[in-house]
């Protein structure tokens, strides 16, 4: 293990898929046509289309309550007529690139809601340096705390790499619309709080990116 993590098996499976430029809007019809084909097999926590830091591309999460189910689930889906004949048969022509981790949430994050529906995802991926939460993960979550602290976004998830690239952290926060997200972020900022609590993280940080995601409609986060 990477870690710690909760006191279980649980753990997700993020999957983010490269479409096509002229191929978005047929695959996203398709998702919110025929998902309910995958559901049947198992929990879909959310699935977003990227808006701003990356273009043509979709995040999905899916739970396993261990990795016995996840081979369960894939040969169900294998054998799936309906799945494959609807859905891959026609979704593989239309993507460049599919991309696959194993995470786990970290053990003081429980996965959150927001508080309505109709706002918009922050996705932001910290690269940490090698060495594990034993080196890093205190003053990671004294950052994540601090912006919490500051009341203007909503967090979500903090989930820990298990397989793809190790010391990856993946952070989503819940805001009302980017232009909440934006002057919220000014006012963290300008806290003396949240400036010591992150500098004091980004001596383990080796790079970060981010996206505003958009839920789709068949979503379960929204």
């Amino acid at each position: 293990a990477t870690g710690p993590r909760q006191n279980n098996s649980v753990f997700y499976e993020i999957r983010t898929y490269d479409i096509k430029p002229s191929k978005m809007k047929e695959f996203v019809e398709m998702i919110n046509k025929y998902i309910h084909l995958r559901t049947a097999h198992s929990e879909l926590v959310g699935f977003w289309s990227a808006e701003l830091g990356a273009m043509n591309k979709v995040v999905h999460i899916w739970k396993y309550d261990n990795f016995a189910q996840r081979t369960a689930v894939r040969h169900a889906l294998a054998n799936d007529n309906d799945w494959q004949g609807k859905f891959i048969s026609a979704a593989l022509p239309l993507m460049e690139k599919q991309h696959n981790e194993v995470a786990y949430l970290v053990p003081w994050c429980q996965l959150g809601k927001p508080p309505k529906e109709g706002g918009v995802y922050e996705w932001v991926t910290f690269q940490m340096k090698p060495g594990g939460p034993a080196l890093w993960g205190e003053a990671f979550r004294a950052a994540i705390s601090a912006h919490i602290n500051t009341g203007y976004t909503k967090l979500i998830g903090v989930f820990h790499t298990e397989y793809g690239l190790l010391n990856t952290v993946h952070v989503i926060w819940w805001n009302e619309s980017p232009d909440h997200r934006a002057a919220g972020r000014h006012s963290a900022h300008e806290d003396a709080r949240v400036v010591a609590a992150v500098r004091d993280s980004v001596r383990f940080l080796e790079s970060q990116k981010n996206m505003l995601l958009i839920p789709l409609q068949c979503s379960p986060l929204k």
